[in-house]
């Protein structure tokens, strides 16, 4: 129930489509609560539900949304009239790249917004803008982002259903159970007694590979996504149109990798620090307060930090209210804070950069205790 409500704007709809699912109904006799799930927390949490929806805090402020916008407008204007007008030397093709990077780092975040239905009162809106922001601003589909960071929702951090820890254990060996029953197994995939160190080449790169580009493309043409197509490829003519006659081929080549290595360095430790260092291993089953929880973390508050990381340093709110608008984090963060505070669950909040140092931190413990079992046990 507390995902289903959580994800859904227009319950009545979706309740519509998922009358073919019904396959029975408990008995009187039966037991209506999992055992696994702490009964009073759910209650607890559906209370702050209620109280949250009263307050208005699920309600966008439009304004905001349509400033966030012009912001990344202007800045991508900003690019194409420093090399317009400075030239193609390698100043202002730098200071247009970080331009660039900034724009696509922070319409990866307004799309983040539509894809999770914050904006507008009405799905079918929100699906709209999103297919323009994350295919015209971004380069891709709205329909491979809704397939991934939907699992990763539902299941956060849990292994074989977050599409997000899946690079466990092929490039890294993640969370304690898991790295250690991969060293009792003898598996040895990659040295992860080092992934700490290798991070920094296969990690925050990791949107610059060819292979990501070529893949996201496969994916909208194996699934038959042709509307997406048609979006991803006006951000590419579009950036043709501008930028080769200023660079050559050679010079938008360039622009585009230079763009997207920025792009990707951003985009990997913002949404990493949130989840890497926190508890991963498999489905416990456990309630959606607690799931939560036990796979996000929080990063201190400040006008920089919301901009910068588009406000998911309030992953915790951002995971137990997915729908709601972001502006509006700070208001419910008190609450959460109450709620963990009366069943003795761990709120974490921390720096930035501790943040970041958080990842490669986690990531050593893990290859070590993976290197202790593959050696001992």
């Amino acid at each position: 129930q507390d995902p289903f409500i959580a994800f859904h704007l227009d319950k009545t709809l979706v309740r519509k489509y998922m009358r073919p699912l019904l396959i029975g109904e408990l008995a009187p006799d039966q037991p209506s609560f999992e055992p696994s799930k702490n009964k009073q927390l759910v209650e607890d949490f559906r209370e702050l539900r209620a109280t949250v929806e009263k307050m208005g805090l699920l309600k966008p402020n439009h304004m905001f949304f349509i400033l966030y916008l012009c912001h990344i407008l202007a800045l991508d204007v900003a690019a194409w009239l420093t090399i317009w007008y400075f030239g193609a030397s390698p100043v202002p093709f730098l200071l247009s790249a970080v331009l660039l990077g900034t724009v696509q780092a922070q319409a990866g975040w307004l799309q983040h917004d539509f894809g999770h239905l914050s904006v507008f009162s009405k799905s079918r809106w929100n699906h709209w803008v999103h297919k323009f922001v994350i295919g015209h601003l971004k380069g891709a589909p709205a329909s491979w982002w809704n397939h991934l960071h939907f699992q990763h929702h539902a299941k956060p951090n849990c292994f074989r259903k977050d599409p997000d820890v899946n690079m466990h254990p092929l490039f890294f060996a993640l969370g304690k159970t898991l790295s250690v029953e991969l060293g009792v197994q003898k598996k040895k995939f990659m040295p992860y007694n080092h992934q700490h160190k290798y991070f920094f080449i296969i990690g925050p790169p990791a949107l610059v590979p060819l292979y990501f580009q070529w893949y996201i493309f496969y994916f909208v043409v194996q699934r038959k996504q042709w509307v997406d197509l048609a979006w991803m490829l006006t951000f590419y003519i579009r950036f043709f149109l501008t930028y080769f006659p200023l660079l050559g081929v050679k010079g938008i080549l360039g622009l585009h990798l230079l763009v997207r290595f920025i792009e990707s360095n951003w985009f990997v430790w913002v949404t990493q620090m949130n989840h890497i260092p926190m508890h991963i291993d498999y489905d416990k089953n456990v309630d959606w307060f607690s799931t939560q929880l036990q796979a996000t973390c929080n990063v201190h508050q400040s006008l920089f930090n919301d901009w910068f990381s588009g406000h998911l340093n309030f992953q915790i709110e951002h995971h137990l209210f997915p729908t709601m608008p972001r502006h509006n984090y700070w208001k419910v963060a008190p609450l959460v804070k109450s709620l963990c505070a009366k069943h003795g669950i761990e709120y974490k909040c921390k720096p930035l950069l501790t943040a970041f140092a958080d990842i490669v931190y986690s990531l050593k413990d893990s290859g070590e205790l993976w290197l202790d079992a593959y050696l001992h046990k």
